[in-house]
C-alpha cells in the first residue's frame, strides 16, 4: 500500500475502489467536520470491549439521520432516502487487539420479536434483539465506517473482498475461495473519512500490527420497512 494515502488531504491518492463497480468507496474526510461531535456523543459509552451496539443517542441520530451532516453523504448510493438502522462501535486499542476473520454481517436490529417467514435464527447482543433476514433484504443496505481515528495499514484497517456481495449468500467452507477470486482490498484511512460499502460484502479485520487507538463508528442503513410489523431498532 503506497504511504501516499497517509500525505495531507490535499497530496492523497485517489483510493481505487468505486461502489458501483466493487461495493466499496471510500469519502475522503466526508466527516471531518463533525467528528468532535461525534466523539463527544460517543464519549461516554463502555471502553475496552471488540464492539458496542448504539442506541437511544440524539446527537448521533439526527447526524445520521438522511438529511444530516453525515446521512447526507450516504444518500447518493440509494434511490429512495435511506434511514440509520443500527450502529456500531469499535474501539481497538493495544490492550484490545482483537482480529475478526473473513464473514459477511448477517443479522440486523430490531425492538421486538414477531413470527416472520424466513427470519432467524434470533440473539441478543448489547441487550438489543437481532435477527438474521432473508439474504435478499441485506443486499438492499448499505453500510458506512465514519474514522474517528487514522487508520494506516499497520493499525488494522478493513479488508473487503471487491465485488464479493455480488456472490450472494456465501457459506463458510466457501469463503476463502470466494476471497481469492474477488482478491484483498486494504481500505485505509485518515481520521475524518468515510468508507462506503454494500453490507453483504466479505470483510476482515486483522490485528493491529502496531496498535494504537482507532475507534470506528460503523452504520448499517435501509431505505425500506421490514415485513410482518418486524420494526428497525434504529439509532
Amino acid at each position: 500500500m503506497s504511504s501516499a494515502a497517509f500525505m495531507p488531504m490535499a497530496a492523497r491518492t485517489r483510493d481505487p475502489m468505486r461502489f458501483t463497480e466493487h461495493g466499496a468507496e471510500r469519502l475522503d474526510a466526508a466527516a471531518l467536520p463533525m467528528l468532535s461531535e461525534i466523539k463527544r456523543a460517543v464519549a461516554g459509552l463502555p471502553p475496552h470491549r471488540p464492539g458496542v451496539r448504539l442506541s437511544s443517542l440524539p446527537a448521533l441520530s439526527r447526524l445520521l439521520g438522511p438529511d444530516g451532516g453525515i446521512g447526507s453523504h450516504v444518500r447518493p448510493f440509494c434511490t429512495d432516502v435511506p434511514q440509520p438502522v443500527r450502529a456500531v462501535l469499535f474501539d481497538k486499542t493495544e490492550a484490545n487487539n482483537w482480529s475478526l476473520a473473513w464473514h459477511q454481517d448477517r443479522t440486523i436490529c430490531v425492538r421486538e420479536r414477531r413470527a416472520v417467514a424466513e427470519f432467524g435464527p434470533w440473539t441478543i447482543k448489547s441487550g438489543l434483539l437481532h435477527v438474521a433476514p432473508p439474504f435478499a433484504l441485506l443486499a438492499q443496505m448499505v453500510t458506512i465506517r465514519i474514522h474517528l481515528d487514522d487508520v494506516p495499514p499497520d493499525n488494522a484497517p478493513l479488508l473487503i473482498a471487491p465485488g464479493s456481495h455480488r456472490v450472494g449468500l456465501v457459506r463458510e467452507e466457501r469463503i476463502d475461495a470466494v476471497v481469492a477470486q474477488c482478491g484483498m482490498h486494504v481500505c485505509t484511512a485518515l481520521a475524518g473519512d468515510i468508507w462506503i460499502y454494500a453490507t453483504p460484502i466479505l470483510h476482515a479485520s486483522e490485528t493491529a500490527a502496531t496498535p494504537r487507538r482507532r475507534r470506528v463508528l460503523q452504520v448499517d442503513y435501509a431505505e425500506f420497512d421490514l415485513p410482518g410489523g418486524l420494526e428497525w431498532s434504529g439509532v
